[in-house]
């Protein structure tokens, strides 16, 4: 079973999209074009690279936690979503729905959201960011059978990005990818457990597939805009 844990969770296609917008970020910042943005969010271009990177790469990668009991899975297809074409993996053998976390798209947002918030003591203001976008999320997320929750790629990209203007400017970029990951993960995924059981998907990935491409481009889109937004770089506590 574990070798069928790993899986891309979007079509070739659409994760080509992905790793093509990584390549013309790697360009844009060898030109120095998006250092400023990143230098927004307390990081360098070389550790942009490397989050961006394991996002992508980590993606593929999931840790079990849990087998959710019973009901019949589907196996090896491919599911429409607005737009999105995720992927149901083919499966043998399979006792139910394996509840795992994804480690591109929960594991490392989860370690570079603490990191900031801690950096920047940012904890009352990065609860209201999370918890806002978690209810816009929750009230987009849908339960796509075979799949998981899934929620609307594009939407929550530009309330994530206003939201952290308004509740500071200097911190925007930070509070950006703060609420954008941690909001989606909160709103999409764990807010949905109970209805996980009931979609038939062999793998239902916190951070995985449904919610994936919706925290690799909210975060990193939202950090590009409040980034322009903020006035400065933020000033690190320690």
């Amino acid at each position: 079973m574990g070798s069928q844990m790993q899986y891309l969770p979007l079509t070739p296609a659409l994760f080509s999209v992905l790793a093509l917008l990584f390549v013309v970020l790697i360009i844009l910042i060898q030109l120095r074009v998006l250092r400023y943005a990143y230098m927004k969010l307390g990081v360098g271009p070389g550790a942009a690279l490397l989050l961006l990177f394991g996002s992508l790469i980590g993606s593929y990668f999931n840790i079990p936690i849990t087998v959710l009991p019973g009901h019949s899975v589907r196996s090896g297809e491919i599911v429409d979503f607005f737009g999105m074409r995720y992927v149901v993996p083919m499966v043998t053998q399979w006792p139910g729905t394996v509840l795992a976390v994804n480690v591109g798209g929960a594991v490392i947002p989860t370690l570079m959201s603490t990191y900031l918030v801690l950096r920047y003591q940012l904890w009352v203001r990065a609860a209201i960011a999370v918890a806002v976008i978690a209810v816009v999320i929750h009230s987009m997320a849908t339960p796509v059978q075979g799949v998981g929750i899934a929620v609307p790629v594009f939407a929550p990209v530009v309330v994530t990005a206003i939201l952290a203007f308004l509740l500071s400017r200097e911190y925007a970029a930070p509070l950006a990818y703060i609420g954008g990951s941690m909001g989606t993960l909160v709103g999409a995924d764990l807010t949905n457990l109970d209805r996980i059981t009931g979609l038939g998907a062999p793998v239902a990935s916190i951070g995985g597939a449904g919610t994936f491409d919706g925290i690799f481009l909210t975060g990193i889109l939202a950090v590009l805009l409040a980034g322009l937004a903020s006035p400065s770089r933020p000033r690190p506590v320690w």
